[in-house]
């Protein structure tokens, strides 16, 4: 057989989707797995895509992006707070890409990627397949918080990036000020990226310190960005990266190569997007995070208080197997699919999505009690 990338040989398929997959094949069961909303997209959203179809707005954009997203882009970004220019904006396939052209646009094989975990198993992945070393730093013994002594412990004369994603996937944590402090008085200055994942910062439930903000660091931050979460438009997949100028010629190339643009009508749809509110549904979100963190601190479980995203991450190393046991077996006897911890980097929790509807939330949670309840007539 003639040989491929010898990279790929240490890629794994994604634990979300197998443990998904799984589920699919026990009729009945209760998908608590994939990190999707439940909403529909905005009804002014999918109405900007129609008139820009009628339009005729479907031949090439531009590879960097519409100016006029772009522009927006900015113009967002610059009313958090970064200092943000459209030429410094690179609208992307989903922040999947954002993320892809960005890691793999400043890795050199043999360089260091710090990524505290628990943490979306895409960053690993990426980083194998640009020739890189990922270097997991497990938090979990700090409250899921970062700290200066944890970073210079694993910071390297190789280290060329470090990923932040707060609010978290999958421990919903939100990293404080201290914890960006003292990323910052590691890596500033130096021949070191941040890789800022804020994906779900628009679902955040309190305040949430970024760095991208940080006019100190910004030659060194990289921020990717998403529609899908906050608008519930997953299956447009449109993302963006904005990084530094002096960086964007070779990640422009770099991003052309893999997919020449963004379809043109949907840029349009995502410039009406960004003018509309995330509160509504974030506001959803926070009454099931309650109902389901109610719930598992009744069946005795304890995890890390989410203050973001949809996820709540429950420590379930006590019933004598592993997580992925736990998951598999929750599936095949219990009826309810979750996701286990060892897919994020750290084994012996389990990840719990609850951006799905009340009633798929309860019948989830009455059937992990029953499971656990049998477990525990077991032991």
């Amino acid at each position: 057989m003639i040989p491929w990338n010898e990279r790929l040989q240490n890629l794994q398929r994604s634990g979300i989707r197998l443990y998904t997959n799984l589920a699919k094949t026990v009729p009945g069961c209760v998908m608590l797995t994939i990190g999707e909303p439940d909403f529909d997209t905005p009804r002014e959203i999918k109405a900007a895509a129609v008139a820009a179809l009628e339009k005729n707005r479907t031949h090439y954009a531009p590879n960097q992006g519409e100016e006029s997203l772009r522009k927006a882009i900015a113009e967002f970004e610059n009313c958090r707070g970064m200092a943000c220019r459209p030429e410094q904006v690179l609208v992307t396939a989903g922040a999947t890409g954002a993320l892809y052209t960005a890691l793999t646009g400043i890795l050199n094989p043999g360089e260091e990627v710090i990524i505290p975990t628990p943490a979306f198993p895409l960053y690993e992945s990426i980083t194998l397949a640009a020739g890189a070393v990922p270097v997991l730093l497990d938090i979990r013994a700090e409250g899921f918080r970062l700290t200066a002594e944890a970073l210079n412990r694993v910071i390297t004369e190789k280290t060329k990036a470090i990923v932040l994603n707060s609010p978290n996937n999958p421990s919903g944590a939100v990293l404080s000020q201290e914890s960006l402090d003292a990323v910052k008085a590691a890596v500033a200055g130096k021949d070191i990226y941040i890789i800022c994942d804020n994906v779900y910062q628009g679902l955040s439930l309190t305040p949430c310190p970024d760095l991208s903000l940080d006019a100190e660091l910004r030659e060194q931050v990289l921020l990717c960005q998403s529609f899908s979460k906050p608008y519930a438009m997953t299956g447009w997949r449109i993302g963006y990266l904005v990084c530094p100028e002096k960086v964007m010629d070779r990640l422009l190339l770099l991003h052309a190569a893999q997919l020449a643009s963004i379809p043109t009508f949907l840029q349009d749809a995502c410039v009406t997007a960004l003018g509309v509110s995330t509160k509504p549904m974030a506001q959803v979100y926070a009454r099931r995070r309650e109902l389901v963190c109610r719930r598992l601190k009744e069946m005795g479980l304890s995890f890390p208080e989410p203050e973001g995203a949809f996820y709540v991450f429950p420590d379930v190393s006590g019933f004598g197997m592993t997580d992925a046991e736990f998951c598999t077996r929750l599936i095949t006897e219990g009826g309810v699919a979750t996701v286990p911890g060892s897919c994020f980097g750290c084994p012996g929790h389990i990840r719990i999505s609850y951006c799905c509807a009340d009633t798929q939330l309860e019948a989830g949670m009455d059937r992990l009690e029953r499971f656990l309840q049998t477990l525990g007539t077991n032991q």
